[in-house]
């Protein structure tokens, strides 16, 4: 067996022992550059000592595609009065306490969601304790928060508006506050038709989850997925081809590229911040202790800094972080930026016409 080889076997058994919870044995699928200096505690990703600044522009392989989906975009329907409802709650400080902060105050949505800092800041300037994700594609996730504590986007549509340090309200209040507007009234009793008293806290996250439903952003990654090979670049296509044969797809798969699992942080070289312990503090288990929710990787070049700790700054080094901690690999910086313009290509269009910031209503 030639080194490339026996070097593809090594990182696959160390992708698989990092994601255990998967079972498809065809994470290493294409052959990547040869060479290796490996150590006791590393392995360095098969790197470029005498790689060119050229690429072959040859196409992913279909067993690596079969790994993901490209976006539904047939989310922008259903019901109309639901969904414009959620969009001016979603946009609604009145939500708050001080009437200040809204659901697009730390989750801006033509930003991509995301503030750009390391928390977000609530009402009277208190900080968050975990890096914000962004609110696109979230509905399609299989839990929400870094930890999972809530099952759908609609039960995490009011956690926020009920944390004392985002925007303060207690569910009471949130009913009460918008009870006292005659616009919102009218549009929950036209939304709800069958409830004797339409407004209620459920229903305000029923109706900020209908919006949060549209929030997508069709990619190149979606034209290249769906057949379009002249969507990606020659070496966008070498960085797939390298996040597979590290075995980042274990973990990163599925039409969100991540969103579908939990995995813990630190599998092979340990997390350096370990204060927050992630799913341990929802279950109380000490086997998920530092176990997070996989991100997706939709939009990540536009939604620095990185991980529930913020503490990577850019791209570059994520990506370093991921393979180090993850994976024991260390990467060379020409396979760095491949794995950096794959990324690239994910980056989405923000659907201008459906984030619109409503009129809302008055308060009468």
């Amino acid at each position: 067996m030639n080194a490339a080889l026996k070097l593809g076997s090594l990182v696959v058994v160390i992708a698989l022992a990092a994601c255990s919870q998967s079972t498809e044995s065809d994470v290493m699928v294409v052959d990547t550059h040869a060479g290796s200096n490996a150590s006791t505690d590393t392995v360095v990703a098969p790197n470029a000592a005498n790689h060119e600044p050229t690429f072959a522009n040859e196409e992913v392989s279909p067993r690596v595609l079969r790994r993901f989906a490209p976006l539904d975009t047939q989310t922008q329907g259903g019901n109309v009065v639901l969904v414009d409802l959620g969009r001016k709650l979603y946009y609604d400080p009145r939500l708050s306490q001080t009437g200040k902060v809204s659901c697009n105050t730390c989750h801006p949505l033509d930003k991509y969601g995301a503030t750009n800092t390391p928390v977000s800041t609530g009402i009277d300037g208190r900080k968050g304790s975990r890096n914000a994700p962004s609110t696109y594609h979230a509905a399609g996730h299989f839990v929400q928060f870094w930890d999972g504590r809530a099952p759908t986007i609609e039960a995490q549509a009011t956690m926020p508006i009920s944390n004392k340090n985002e925007m303060g309200m207690s569910g009471p209040d949130a009913v009460a506050a918008v009870k006292k507007i005659s616009g919102y009234r009218a549009e929950f009793a036209q939304a709800f038709p069958n409830e004797n008293d339409p407004v209620s806290f459920e229903r305000i996250g029923l109706a900020i989850g209908a919006f949060e439903h549209g929030l997508v952003t069709p990619s190149r990654w979606d034209r290249y997925l769906r057949g379009d090979k002249s969507a990606l670049n020659a070496e966008e296509k070498a960085g797939a081809k390298l996040f597979a044969n590290l075995g980042c797809i274990v973990c990163h798969t599925g039409p969100y590229v991540g969103g579908s699992m939990f995995e813990r942080l630190g599998a092979r070289v340990p997390w350096p911040k370990t204060t927050d312990h992630g799913r341990q503090s929802v279950t109380g288990h000490a086997a998920d202790d530092m176990v997070f929710k996989v991100p997706s990787l939709r939009n990540v070049a536009m939604t620095a800094p990185y991980f529930h700790d913020g503490s990577a700054a850019t791209l570059n080094q994520a990506v370093r972080m991921m393979a180090r901690h993850q994976l024991g690999v260390e990467l060379e910086d020409d396979e760095a930026r491949e794995l950096e313009a794959w990324l690239g290509s994910l980056t989405g269009e923000i659907p201008t016409a459906y984030i619109k910031p409503p009129e809302l209503p008055p308060e009468t």
